[in-house]
């Protein structure tokens, strides 16, 4: 089972994130209301990639197969982070819940002396959002955005190290209405070139992580062009047998400010910065995953847990 691994986005465990991706696939976090605009980077204080998708092996693609992958997970926040990293004063809550659907096709086929594989990610989710102060108590069940990829190469250098590559694209599909404050999908396209990385030593060492840089189009519906931001899934962890430990999470950066009306908005970059443990279990064409992560070092964003659970068959 050491071979079977994912990518994506954010989320096979990854052909990668996702996997976000994912996770990215990859989930998303809830809209809010336009009032606390001044206190979150990119539109609402989420991103087309939730972060923090994906895990052991990421960077090596499995081998010619198919590969489902389910993955759930439920993200609570209860603080809104300012620019300079202080508590927001507001009585806010933010929970996310979501089953992400990724399918993983490894083909046979080569090119450039990769791998060629493509995967699509499927979520649905559920978004409730809570303001005290702007009277905003919503909660929206559905469709979230779809991330797809028509192209992913993954090389295997040698038995120690792993790389892919691959374009991701998600489609504004999800669940969204400019009314809403707990929106499932973002509105707008997003495209993300991906590359993830795996070095795994003889001992069962591994290191592993996902970069994405997600480029963000206009949402025509409230001429709001989030910032392009910069996601880096990672794990540090030890394999013994069937069983993998390791410490993984997410890093966040968001490299250009939001735009209204083509205008830039000042101080609307993010970031933030989540760790936690992970435990992976593998059986025979199958493995079984758990994490937590834990939110620090925000700033104009939500800052909160995710909860992980990931199920992958291979076919």
């Amino acid at each position: 089972m050491q071979k079977i691994i994912f990518f994506g986005d954010g989320y096979a465990q990854k052909l990668l994130k996702l996997v976000k991706a994912v996770s990215g696939f990859m989930l998303v976090l809830a809209m809010i209301f336009c009032p606390l605009h001044s206190a979150l980077a990119a539109e609402g204080g989420g991103s087309a990639y939730m972060g923090g998708n994906e895990d052991f092996m990421s960077g090596a693609l499995p081998e010619p197969g198919f590969y489902p992958i389910v993955y759930a997970f439920h993200y609570t926040a209860d603080q809104l982070m300012d620019g300079n990293g202080d508590k927001v004063p507001v009585d806010f809550d933010l929970d996310v819940t979501g089953a992400t659907l990724r399918l993983i096709y490894v083909s046979d086929m080569t090119l450039f002396g990769a791998s060629v594989a493509w995967h699509a990610i499927v979520p649905v989710l559920n978004a409730q959002v809570d303001i005290v102060e702007t009277g905003v108590d919503a909660s929206t069940t559905g469709l979230g955005d779809i991330e797809v990829s028509a192209l992913i190469l993954g090389w295997h250098l040698n038995k120690n190290f792993h790389l892919i590559g691959s374009l991701d694209v998600w489609l504004p599909v999800g669940e969204y209405d400019v009314n809403d404050a707990a929106n499932l999908g973002r509105n707008y396209w997003t495209v993300a070139p991906i590359m993830a990385l795996t070095y795994i030593s003889n001992t069962g060492f591994e290191v592993s992580a996902k970069l994405q840089y997600l480029v963000n189009f206009e949402n025509s519906d409230t001429d709001y062009t989030t910032g392009n931001e910069f996601i880096c899934d990672y794990l540090v962890g030890q394999h013994f047998g069937h069983w993998m430990f390791g410490l993984n999470g997410m890093l966040y950066l968001q490299s250009t400010d939001d735009e209204l009306s083509g205008n830039d908005i000042s101080n609307s970059k993010g970031k933030a910065f989540s760790i936690g443990p992970a435990i992976q279990y593998n059986y025979k064409n199958m493995f079984f995953n758990a994490k937590v992560q834990f939110d620090t070092n925000v700033e104009n964003r939500p800052k909160g847990e995710k909860i992980w659970l990931k199920f992958m068959y291979a076919f």
